[in-house]
């Protein structure tokens, strides 16, 4: 008989090996086996807490969603009165915080991507995480530009940290993961 309040803990396992395997052989190389070993369980356990592989994948991915929300919603907290202008830094500092730009999460994240173009379930939770940034963004944007450019700067904003990012995941070349929340905060300077 498994024991009482163990779920959370396997089922947090079982993504950390998921993120490891994703990092160590890519996604399309990420199998039950390779998650199993590397979490030290046995592969019926993966179907018993999520029914499947595929299943797994969405809550790997959904756990980095929700870490970004987590994140920002901690930076928040951490400060009393924040303008629009020193929210969108802090959304800026959650997409390129620590969890977000571990070489493990930044290779699933590149991974889920790709994958989300030929994965409906992917795709939903793709569209699921671009509408709250947009959304998050355009919160304080329609505070700081007018109200016919809110749509047009928080898209750019929105484009300039998923594309900064992803040029300093590769780790090759001149962006790296300091400038790339610079570049973003001096765009929202700009405006």
């Amino acid at each position: 008989m498994p024991k009482v309040g163990m779920e959370p803990i396997r089922k947090a396992q079982l993504i950390e090996a998921t993120l490891e395997s994703v990092e160590l052989y890519g996604l399309q190389n990420t199998t039950v086996a390779t998650i199993c070993k590397i979490a030290g369980m046995s592969p019926g356990i993966i179907s018993h807490y999520f029914g499947g592989k595929q299943q797994l994948i969405e809550a790997t991915v959904s756990y980095l969603i929700k870490s970004l929300q987590t994140e920002l919603l901690s930076k928040l907290k951490e400060k009393d009165d924040v303008s629009h202008k020193e929210r969108l830094y802090l959304l800026i500092d959650s997409n390129f915080s620590q969890i977000q730009t571990t070489k493990k999460a930044a290779v699933t994240w590149l991974s889920f991507w790709a994958q989300a173009a030929h994965d409906p379930s992917l795709r939903r939770l793709q569209c699921i995480n671009e509408r709250r940034l947009f959304s998050n963004i355009k919160y304080s944007m329609k505070h700081l530009v007018p109200a016919d450019q809110v749509d047009a700067k928080s898209h750019g904003l929105a484009a300039m940290i998923d594309g900064l990012w992803i040029r300093s995941a590769f780790r090759c070349g001149a962006i790296d993961l300091g400038t790339a929340p610079m570049i973003c905060k001096e765009f929202v300077d700009s405006l």
